[in-house]
C-alpha cells in the first residue's frame, strides 16, 4: 500500500492559519533560590519523566513542511498508545485530523477527511501503524510529521546531554510554578554523555535522544528550554533550531542535502500518570485502507 491511498480520503492544499505560538508562560510573581544546580535540577526532571506511565500533552509551535500547527494528545507508555487531535497550517487544508494508534494499527478521522471513499463510514484505518518508538519502527503513513512521531517524554530528555545548562528564572505554566532552564544540545554532546553514562538507564536515555535527534533532522545545534515545576517534574520544554532536508535520490537527480526551514517546537505536559483511555472506534464504522486500496488500484 502506498501513500496514494491517503491521497485520495484527505483533504491537500490550501493555507489556513491555525494553531498558536511557543508562548513560554507568565512569569512568576516570586524568584526563590534553587536548591539544586541547573543539571541536576535538569536530571532529577528526566529521571522522574521515565517514571511516567501516562501522559496528556498540547503541542504548539512552527514544524518543517508543515508551518504553524496544534496538536492535544494522550498516550500511555506500555502498550505504546497515543491519540491526538492535529490542525496544521499547509496540511488538510487547515481541517482538523484526529489519529489513534491502538494496538499496532493507525485510525484517522476528522474534518480533514474526505468521506465520500469511507462508504457511510466516519473512520478509515492501516496497519501496521507504530508511534513512539524509535525513529525507524515508527510509521504514521506520513499523517504526522517527523517531530510527533517521537515521545515527547524521550524528547524532554535531551537537555541532560547540554554542556551549557543555565537557570534562567520562574515562571508560571498552566498554573504551575516552575523554574525555566536553557542550554544547547549537540549530537556530539548526546554521543559523549552516552559514552560517559554509569549506568544502563542513563545510556538508554542518550541512545534514545541521539534518535531523536538524528529524527528531526535537526542541524549542529539544538536550543532547549525546559521548565521543571516544584515536584521535580517536566512541565513544558520547548526546542528551537535549523533543520535540513534532501532532495533528488533518483537515477536522474542525485540525492542532495540541503537546508530546511527552522524548528520551534513546544510541549506542555498538561496531566501526567491520570488515567487515560485511547480505543480503537467501532468496527462498523470504520473502513481498511488496505481494501480502499486495492479498490482504487493505488496499492
Amino acid at each position: 500500500m502506498t501513500s496514494a491511498a491517503f491521497a485520495v480520503v484527505l483533504l491537500t492544499g490550501g493555507t489556513v492559519a491555525c494553531g498558536e505560538g511557543a508562548a513560554s508562560g507568565s512569569a512568576s510573581a516570586s524568584e526563590g533560590s534553587p536548591a539544586v544546580t541547573p543539571v541536576q535540577a535538569v536530571a532529577k526532571a528526566v529521571a522522574g519523566s521515565e517514571r511516567i506511565t501516562s501522559l496528556r500533552y498540547r503541542v504548539t509551535g512552527a514544524v518543517p513542511e508543515w508551518g504553524r500547527l496544534r496538536a492535544e494528545a494522550s498516550m500511555l507508555t506500555a502498550p505504546k498508545t497515543m491519540g491526538m487531535t492535529l490542525t496544521a497550517a499547509r496540511r488538510y487544508d487547515g481541517g482538523q485530523l484526529e489519529l489513534r494508534f491502538v494496538d499496532g494499527s493507525l485510525y484517522v478521522h476528522g474534518e480533514a477527511v474526505d468521506t465520500e471513499f469511507l462508504k457511510n463510514a466516519s473512520w478509515f484505518s492501516a496497519d501496521r501503524a507504530v508511534w513512539g518508538g524509535a525513529s525507524y519502527d515508527n510509521n504514521s503513513y506520513g499523517l504526522l510529521p517527523r517531530q510527533l512521531e517521537g515521545s515527547p517524554i524521550v524528547q524532554s530528555a535531551m537537555l541532560t546531554a547540554s554542556k551549557d545548562v543555565r537557570r534562567i528564572g520562574t515562571e508560571t505554566i498552566e498554573g504551575v510554578p516552575t523554574t525555566h532552564y536553557r542550554g544547547t544540545v549537540t549530537s556530539d554532546g548526546i554521543h559523549a554523555a552516552r559514552d560517559a553514562a554509569t549506568d544502563e538507564a542513563a545510556r538508554e536515555r542518550q541512545i534514545g535522544s541521539l534518535d531523536q535527534f538524528y529524527a528531526m533532522r535537526l542541524e549542529d545545534t539544538l536550543t532547549m528550554d525546559l521548565w521543571v515545576g516544584d515536584d521535580n517534574r517536566t512541565k513544558r520544554f520547548r526546542m528551537r533550531s535549523d533543520t535540513y532536508a534532501s532532495k533528488g535520490g533518483t537515477v536522474d537527480q542525485p540525492l542532495e542535502i540541503i537546508d530546511g526551514e527552522p524548528l520551534d517546537m513546544t510541549v506542555t505536559f498538561l496531566d501526567v500518570n491520570e488515567p487515560v483511555t485511547v480505543e480503537a472506534p467501532p468496527a462498523d464504522d470504520t473502513a481498511d485502507l488496505g481494501e480502499l486500496a486495492d479498490e482504487l488500484g493505488t496499492a
